[in-house]
């Protein structure tokens, strides 16, 4: 099943064709009667003969339904990467959009996604990979998902102890202990390219363990850990509590990569497709709000108390504003440290496939582009981009430039000539 089949755009189309036929076949009963005897298409030319279906079908698309369920609750992690989840909530856009969400804070990844695979939440922050992985059943049991919406581009680091000050490349960290949030994360897949480029195998000459944000300071402060590859606000942090500092921008790794993501399971959208777009629109209002820069001070102040990130009011701006002492005794201004862009390219999901199939989680073929189609949304998030008045992208998928290493661009027309470019992998 491809994203044309399912998008709310087509599901309010069918949804007002079927109204249609019921209304003028005498309900239910007597429009399945009407089709059996005559055929769907027969029956599709004698309405169209008598009714304006066509309009019938742009009032349902200019004139959605009120959301099927209003009362939401929606999971998120208190890192950076939530912002437009969690500030949609007291700034009002869910509201406006006649929902009423209460965001409920996750102490791990595998705590998200096991509540968003129970019901406990009605949709879900995630990171980009994660929607992926447990529609294919990679990690997890196999749960049809959807990724509408990416929430942040870039906004991670690598953050090293202090006392590897002297560290300069790569190479440099062999034999070290890595964090990263989880398996199925864009932190995991961009240390290990970066550490690939440098020459070091990331299953053989470090070693990587998954470690909840919350606890990464705390972790390398006690030297469990070396270094970590992890959204922020806990690089930040690590620079404030004077135990790390940061090495390397994931920016510097692949500029404007996806990371985090807003999701939810498929039946969502199927079954509920005027609250899925209202909470949509919700988040996209939210990112483009997120985005620019002039807001990013406001945005902290939401963003930092104890119920959302937990951080201090200073470490939250430095890294939504950019500007920022990175523990080296510089000052740094790098206004697209984390960004704002919710457009999911299929051509991000098909890189994140690869490299899911480079490192051994993914075992068996996939079609990539079909997988991708399926689970994030390009076509139909255009669409309600351009409804909200915002302009997304010309095209669904677009080639990806690298920016550590041998000069690579990503061409997602050609995904199995770029995996077996990499002399590093286990497959």
């Amino acid at each position: 099943m491809n994203e044309g089949n399912w998008d709310t755009s087509t599901l309010r189309e069918r949804a007002a064709e079927r109204a249609i036929e019921r209304a003028v076949f005498g309900g239910e009963l007597g429009r399945r009667a009407f089709l059996t005897a005559v055929g769907a298409t027969t029956a599709a030319a004698a309405l169209a003969s008598v009714f304006p279906m066509a309009a019938a079908k742009a009032i349902a698309q200019d004139r959605p339904g009120p959301p099927e369920k209003r009362d939401l609750k929606i999971g998120f992690i208190p890192i950076t990467c939530a912002t437009p989840i969690i500030m949609a909530e007291p700034m009002g856009f869910y509201r406006r959009q006649g929902l009423n969400v209460q965001v409920l804070k996750a102490s791990s990844w595998a705590m998200i996604r096991d509540i968003s695979i129970n019901g406990e939440t009605d949709a879900t922050h995630m990171l980009s990979p994660m929607p992926l992985a447990i529609t294919l059943g990679v990690g997890s049991q196999s749960v049809p998902y959807v990724m509408p919406a990416v929430e942040n581009i870039n906004g991670q680091a690598i953050t090293l102890a202090t006392k590897h000050k002297g560290i300069k490349t790569a190479a440099d960290m062999k034999g070290f202990k890595f964090g990263v949030p989880f398996d199925y994360s864009m932190h995991n897949f961009l240390l290990r390219y970066f550490l690939a480029e440098g020459g070091v195998d990331p299953d053989r000459d470090v070693q990587i363990r998954a470690v909840p944000p919350p606890e990464m300071v705390a972790n390398l402060r006690a030297n469990n850990l070396d270094g970590y590859l992890a959204p922020d606000p806990f690089n930040q942090r690590a620079v404030f509590e004077e135990v790390g500092f940061i090495f390397m921008l994931s920016k510097d790794i692949w500029p404007g990569h996806p990371c985090c993501a807003f999701a939810a399971r498929r039946e969502l959208m199927d079954k509920m497709p005027n609250t899925f777009q209202a909470t949509l629109n919700a988040i996209l209002d939210a990112t483009q709000y997120a985005h620019d820069q002039a807001h990013r001070k406001e945005i902290a102040a939401v963003l930092a108390p104890k119920n959302f990130l937990n951080q201090p009011v200073e470490v939250v701006e430095q890294v939504l504003t950019g500007v920022f002492p990175d523990g080296l005794g510089n000052t740094r201004t790098v206004p697209d440290r984390i960004d704002f862009d919710p457009f999911p390219y299929h051509s991000m999901a098909i890189w994140i496939l690869t490299q899911m199939k480079r490192w051994g989680y993914l075992k068996a073929d996939v079609s990539y582009r079909k997988v991708a189609e399926e689970v994030f949304l390009a076509t139909g998030t255009a669409r309600s981009m351009r409804a909200l008045g915002q302009k997304p992208p010309e095209a669904p998928s677009v080639k990806h430039a690298f920016a550590v290493g041998k000069t690579r661009v990503f061409d997602p027309d050609k995904p199995d000539d770029y995996l077996k470019s990499f002399t590093i992998r286990r497959t």
